[in-house]
């Protein structure tokens, strides 16, 4: 795993500011944690998606503020640092693959559509009980949601006789329904 190179200085530099930080030292740790930032923005652009980087960034400081008791000031910090955005980087690729990275397509699939077929095909058993009138009124309004003046147009019923069509065949359909209940 190459990481991105840093200097002796600057890692002399982190490797006291760090030690400062463990001797209790406040401005030395957020000088420590500001100087990393830059870093750890370059080394995170290269290896995940742009709105990802800026989450890394904030794990690796978490994680440095939590585990900041474990570094050792007498052994190299760039190592130190380095391990741990490479572990926050990994974690950052399980997240990205458990996550869907681009919404589907709402014709995704094809959903088990056999309650509708059973359901067309009793509502055409259903119509077939119906004068040819009602059935046409009660398929445009009720199932294709014309508007009862649409209908009375594509039927060449009046207004009033597409209402009384529907009340009566909708009256028609519910004593057929409570015969087939009763067979049952």
């Amino acid at each position: 795993m190459v990481t991105l190179p840093v200097t002796r200085t600057v890692e002399l530099d982190w490797q006291t500011l760090m030690a400062a930080a463990q001797a209790g030292d406040a401005d030395a740790y957020r000088r420590l944690l500001s100087e990393l930032i830059p870093w750890l923005r370059r080394y995170y652009l290269r290896r995940l998606p742009p709105a990802a980087t800026e989450d890394a960034i904030q794990d690796v400081l978490l994680a440095i503020h939590e585990k900041r008791h474990t570094y050792d000031p007498s052994r190299p910090f760039g190592p130190w640092l380095a391990a741990i955005a490479r572990y926050k980087w990994i974690d950052r690729l399980r997240a990205t693959k458990r996550e869907a990275s681009e919404p589907l397509d709402e014709n995704f699939g094809i959903p088990d559509h056999g309650d509708a077929v059973v359901a067309q095909s009793t509502f055409r058993r259903l119509l077939a009980h119906l004068k040819p009138a009602q059935a046409e009124v009660i398929r445009l309004v009720k199932i294709e949601g014309y508007s009862i003046e649409e209908a009375s147009k594509a039927s060449g019923q009046s207004v009033s006789l597409v209402k009384v069509n529907i009340h009566r065949g909708i009256n028609r359909l519910t004593s057929v329904i409570q015969k087939w209940q009763d067979a049952d």
